[in-house]
């Protein structure tokens, strides 16, 4: 066999790869190779910087294969390579526009190799190669930049947070974006901030105050960049770490059942085992207490001021460049800064009136942005023209059966937050439409109906009120709404415990056969026991702890907080009649009186029993109002929660009845393998199509179904004609089977 000759260069590349792996073994032996290689790099180095474009093809070529291997023996000569670096820094630097596109690639992963032998820092690197980034007209150059910052600042932050770096890079992302708001450039620091915040690297107010100056910005792209990270960005980050969470997802049914019926080896036992420690490890992970993120909307410094300033620039302002979308994109936003903060900015609800008609386009987006920006504390007077607009152009009897329902549903949700922006006259009005005919406009009418037997019964008529209203009404524990008024805050499902608490006073007092002030007596004293005893419910506190000791006290000394629990007052010297006069004194009628759950909070110290007891009263709670057992009241969405425009219309589409033309239609137009495997309608269907794409198999059971009966005719009238005898050989010969291992005998050894 002729052996191949090797052309100059491939000798070169091959004596440099020998070279390069001689050199990280003993760098002392070869210590005078590398000098002659580096003297060779120079030479290249000093001709390619005297004239870049002249350079030859083959001169480019082992210029860039001598930095691939100064990059990789450059942490055996820390000292001869400490200007390496800076050649490259500076080749890149000034030259990066007319390189070749391999050796700028090279010089770019040389650096990044370099940084990674530490011979040079994350802060210089970055400061490196972020200006290229900005200025380069270069896509791929761009692209491979990117990449290489990104992976640079995730790996200085995978140990511990690198504060300093991190502030530093921040620093220079803000400064960029505040020198010239007009240039596109800033689209790179909205794009690495959103990035890392994605990745939860950066959850600190620096990083949303790099956004919120790039939705402050007056380039297109950069305003919608930052505006978007307001709006989705916390949901990337949880859909990342759901993602994350189930990567290591392991089938252990799947497994065990292979297990059980292939043949026994070593190999698929330690698979076993591994796929079992793979899930307790997951299971354990899931138990760690989840680390506290902060929304971004919640970071905002002066969220009042930059609503302010988002609505004048960009609303407001006759100059602004951005499209009806865009603008759409902003108004979401402010809608959210003012829901969530509770902001006062009067000039916004009147910014709506001009897109509140069923013509508008994205009606529902904006109808929804009413609807977020709508809190208790905004001024009735402000609210209610809006709403009665939606009513006159969405609601009537002319409007179709989608537009009523979208206008009922964003009344309702309006009213939600501001149940005073409707007058009685209106809501009558409104509320008729539950007789109609279209389910997704009664349903809408219902849940308005629904909503104000809740907090605004009087503003119903008798007939419409609901028993509960009604009594609560009467009774007086139903008030009249008050612009402004806040519910005092209080610990969840604390009635309930109250409640329970009750009942087992009367439960006591009724076994013990106890009646009057005496049963009241004994029940507080055992009561007050139980909760002295309730506080080692967790814990057992040893008396043999080593460092006390008994100490006298002449004064005793009383910690109690309940009332019970004071020593008896001393005999005073005063008349006895005006202590039996104190003692008939009626209490004040006009003293406001607590309700129980407040009485419970502020005169007694719950335990650990209380507590456990009190979680187990909620979990019931929830059951009951899932089952429909009880009654549950019309709920708020939570202000971080945003409010769709698909949830406007949702209601809309229950009118929508598919016909059998449409369901033809829909199923013409899908994919060859959908016409030909339509979706089963049963779940036992769904459940055999699942297993099937999952490689299991079917039940014994299944396939004797699914066999032909010619063939089972033989063994039925076989087992028919069997003798006890001849049952006991075959039940027999069946346990032996199974001992072996089956047929096969696949019993693992």
């Amino acid at each position: 066999m002729v052996k191949r000759k090797l052309g100059a260069l491939e000798k070169v590349e091959a004596d440099l790869a020998s070279l390069q792996y001689k050199i990280r073994r003993d760098p002392t032996s070869y210590r005078e190779d590398f000098l002659k290689q580096f003297e060779q790099y120079e030479a290249q180095r000093d001709i390619f910087m005297a004239a870049p474009a002249a350079a030859s093809v083959d001169g480019v070529a082992s210029f860039r294969e001598l930095i691939d291997f100064m990059a990789h023996v450059a942490g055996c000569y820390p000292d001869m390579m400490a200007t390496f670096p800076g050649d490259l820094s500076s080749i890149l630097t000034l030259h990066h526009h007319e390189l070749e596109q391999d050796l700028r690639e090279k010089i770019v992963g040389s650096l990044v190799l370099v940084r990674k032998k530490e011979l040079i820092d994350s802060s210089t690197l970055l400061h490196t190669l972020f200006p290229i980034l900005t200025t380069t007209s270069s896509k791929s150059l761009r692209a491979l930049l990117y990449q290489k910052i990104l992976s640079d600042l995730r790996a200085s932050n995978v140990k511990a947070t690198n504060h300093p770096l991190n502030r530093t890079i921040q620093t220079v992302l803000l400064n960029l974006l505040v020198s010239d708001r007009s240039s596109s450039k800033g689209i790179w620091a909205v794009k690495l901030t959103r990035e890392l915040w994605r990745r939860q690297l950066w959850t600190d107010t620096k990083a949303v105050e790099i956004m919120k100056e790039a939705s402050l910005a007056e380039n297109e792209k950069v305003i919608v960049g930052g505006v978007r990270f307001f709006l989705g960005g916390d949901k990337e980050r949880e859909e990342l770490l759901d993602e994350s969470s189930d990567d290591d997802g392991v089938d252990l049914g799947k497994l065990r059942h292979q297990a059980g019926i292939n043949k026994k080896t070593k190999k698929k036992a330690k698979t076993l085992e591994r796929a079992v420690a793979t899930v307790r490890k997951k299971e354990k992970k899931k138990k760690q207490p989840h680390l506290l993120n902060f929304s971004a909307l919640h970071l905002l410094h002066d969220p009042q001021g930059f609503a302010e300033q988002l609505f004048a620039k960009h609303l407001q302002n006759p100059r602004s460049k951005l499209n009806l979308e865009q603008k759409l994109l902003v108004l979401q936003l402010i809608s959210r800064l003012v829901g969530l903060h509770k902001l006062t900015m009067i000039n916004l609800y009147s910014y709506f009136l001009k897109y509140l008609t069923p013509r508008q386009p994205s009606v529902t987006s904006f109808l929804a942005s009413l609807a977020q920006a709508t809190h208790n504390l905004v001024p009735p007077d402000v609210i209610e023209p809006l709403v009665q607009k939606i009513a006159n152009e969405f609601v009537s009897e002319a409007a179709a059966s989608q537009v009523a329902s979208a206008g009922l549903s964003a009344i309702r949700e309006i009213c939600v937050r501001q149940p005073m922006a409707m007058n009685d006259t209106l809501l009558q009005d409104l509320v008729m439409y539950r007789k109609s005919k279209d389910k997704g406009v009664m349903m809408a009418a219902k849940g308005l109906l629904g909503l104000y037997r809740e907090v605004g019964a009087d503003l119903l008529k008798r007939r419409d009120r609901g028993k509960d209203a009604s009594m609560g009404l009467r009774s007086g524990a139903r008030k009249e709404l008050r612009f402004g008024e806040e519910e005092a805050g209080g610990i969840d499902g604390l009635e309930l415990l109250e409640k329970w608490k009750e009942e087992e006073r009367a439960r006591k007092k009724a076994e013990k056969g106890l009646t009057g002030s005496d049963a009241d007596e004994a029940a507080e004293e055992e009561e007050e026991e139980e909760d002295w005893g309730a506080w080692d419910v967790e814990e057992d506190y040893s008396d043999d702890s080593g460092g006390w000791q008994n100490v006298e006290s002449d004064v005793e000394i009383d910690i109690s907080d309940d009332e019970d629990d004071k020593p008896p007052p001393k005999k005073s010297n005063a008349d006895p009649s005006s202590i039996s006069n104190e003692k008939a004194a009626p209490a004040n009628p006009t003293e406001p009186k607590t309700d129980n759950a407040s009485s419970l909070a502020t005169t007694k110290i719950l335990t650990p029993a209380d507590l456990t007891k009190l979680q187990e009263l909620r979990l019931a709670a929830n059951i009951n109002n899932l089952l429909g057992k009880t009654r549950k009241p019309q709920e708020s969405r939570h202000p971080d929660d945003p409010l769709t425009p698909t949830q406007i219309e949702g209601l809309g589409t229950l009118a929508e009845r598919a016909d059998k033309t449409t369901k033809l239609l829909a199923r013409q137009a899908g994919t060859a393998d959908e016409r030909a495997n339509p979706e089963p309608r049963s779940k036992q269907a769904r459940r055999q199509r699942l297993k099937q794409e999952q490689g299991k198999s079917t039940t014994n059971r299944e396939k004797a179904r699914k066999k032909n009966f010619l063939m089972t005719l033989g063994k039925a009238r076989g087992k028919d004609k069997r003798s006890l005898t001849e049952t006991r050989r075959v039940l027999k010969a069946h346990v032996e089977r199974g001992k072996r291992g089956g047929k096969r005998g696949n019993r693992g050894n």
